[in-house]
């Protein structure tokens, strides 16, 4: 029988920090003289009295240890649990949202995917906008310390590659998790407080600053204006998107070394090297793509192919301009940028570099090895011997991820939607991007089009994608819960 305290006890204390953190945009609101502020005590006296009352079922003498078992079931219960109550403050708003609408816009706030059912951003109370974008801050950090510390523990899609205690000199970084999460911490809060003073030298006001810092470190990619950044019209305020999008794609474990004066182990490490390397060329086809189509030229086609690249491949989903009106060819090339995602341990989404990386080795090992069958051909990553245990854990991890593409993909078209906007919205939330393509999910449209049913499909989609698939999908199967 599944001991269920220990997930009572640190979901009761998530709700509790969850229910607290919602008197923050209370007050905000209170002091803008706007009545919203009810909603969010309301929702915050709520939050924390099931929290509360989870944390006193779960009591027991001693720390609190998780089992195996027990670490899926409460990876995948705290991001569902956390968007079910984050939805409330939002489904009281003045945006009137159904509970779906609020729910999917709450889970895209945690996993810092970006997708929105809201219209009419620019009017709304800053409460409600600062509540979208300290979520996005909350579930950023969230992804980062459990890719370091809780899905290496459960060998998922290969990311044992990334646990702390085995290296090639057997060195950890940080000793416990307990540090490592608190060195994770304090990196992403300097990284945001320089990113909102960027934001606000560059034209922002403090305010808008502070919630498109929160997204952009975060690669949440929520904005406090229907057009996101395309609102400012401003080539200072991309140019620092794109560099602090860029930032929060890159592991944040490897920031260490730039602080202990390693650089060469951070510009050295192989993911890092991968992810510049696919968003140079995909960037450069796009430039290119713009200087013969004639839709730009010189410093404004590269400051529009690197944004857009960036915004995608980091999977922010910040919005500068409408590239689809840019042809098929720019469709297409975004497209396959929305699968790639960024690097292990950071807050992007998406397949992760690192996998990519295995897959170009496997096949690069195998072409050798058909061309010298005698040979003897060892992988290996960042001076790491690579098992074919762990190669066949990131092949059945791309086959898996395709096959959920597919699958939701084909059910959303069963409600009367087009393949483009069916397949791109799709990607876009299990990718965690944030906007697809076409006119309805494409930059200039938004979710609202959808039906509760599909909203609720993909919720799901968002967090299956952002937990790495197995974290969730292992729960459907009966034998987990024999035991």
């Amino acid at each position: 029988m599944l001991d269920f305290r220990p997930i009572n006890t640190v979901c009761g204390v998530l709700l509790s920090t969850l229910g607290t953190l919602m008197f923050v945009p209370a007050i905000v609101d209170a002091l803008g003289d706007d009545r919203h502020w009810q909603s969010f005590v309301g929702s915050g006296v709520l939050t924390i009295f099931v929290g509360v009352g989870l944390w006193i079922t779960g009591r027991q003498s001693g720390g609190v240890t998780l089992s195996l078992r027990q670490a899926f079931l409460l990876t995948t219960l705290s991001w569902t649990v956390m968007a079910g109550f984050a939805a409330l403050p939002i489904w009281m708003s003045a945006f009137r949202p159904s509970y779906a609408g609020a729910y999917f816009e709450a889970m895209s706030a945690l996993t810092t995917t970006g997708s929105t059912v809201l219209v009419g951003l620019d009017n709304a109370s800053q409460g409600i906008l600062l509540w979208r974008a300290l979520l996005q801050g909350i579930g950023g950090v969230g992804i980062i310390v459990l890719a370091i510390s809780i899905l290496p523990m459960l060998r998922i899609g290969g990311m044992q590659l990334f646990r702390t205690e085995s290296s090639d000199r057997g060195e950890k970084l940080v000793p416990r998790v307990a540090q490592m999460s608190g060195a994770i911490i304090g990196i992403y809060l300097v990284l945001i407080v320089i990113c909102t003073f960027a934001f606000a030298f560059a034209g922002m006001s403090f305010f808008d600053a502070i919630c498109h810092a929160l997204p952009a470190i975060s690669t949440g990619g929520f904005s406090t204006k229907d057009a996101s950044l395309g609102f400012y019209k401003n080539p200072s305020i991309e140019w620092v998107a794109i560099i602090f999008m860029l930032l929060g794609s890159l592991p944040f474990l490897t920031y260490l070394y730039l602080i202990r004066g390693t650089p060469r182990r951070f510009f050295g490490d192989k993911q890092i090297l991968a992810f510049l390397g696919l968003v140079a060329v995909f960037t450069a086809a796009l430039w290119a793509h713009q200087e013969v189509m004639g839709l730009a030229t010189g410093l404004e086609a590269l400051r529009n192919a690197l944004f857009n690249v960036v915004s995608l491949i980091s999977t922010t989903g910040f919005v500068a301009n409408d590239y689809t009106a840019w042809g098929p060819f720019s469709d297409a090339l975004l497209f396959i940028v929305m699968f790639l995602g960024g690097c292990t341990g950071s807050t992007a989404g998406g397949v992760k570099t690192f996998r990519l990386v295995i897959v170009w080795q496997a096949v690069k090992a195998n072409l050798l090895r058909t061309v010298y069958p005698n040979s003897v051909v060892v992988m290996r990553y960042d001076g790491r011997p690579v098992s074919d245990e762990l190669v066949l854990s990131v092949f059945h991890f791309m086959a898996i991820y395709m096959l959920v593409f597919v699958v939701i993909g084909l059910i959303i078209t069963a409600f009367g939607f087009d393949m483009l906007t069916a397949f791109s919205a799709t990607i876009a939330a299990l990718s965690n991007v944030g906007p697809g393509l076409g006119p309805i999910v494409g930059p200039a449209g938004n979710f609202t089009a959808f039906p509760d049913s599909v909203l609720w499909l993909l919720s799901f989609a968002m967090m299956i994608g952002r937990l790495e698939l197995f974290t969730v999908l292992v729960l459907f199967a009966p034998r987990f819960w024999r035991g």
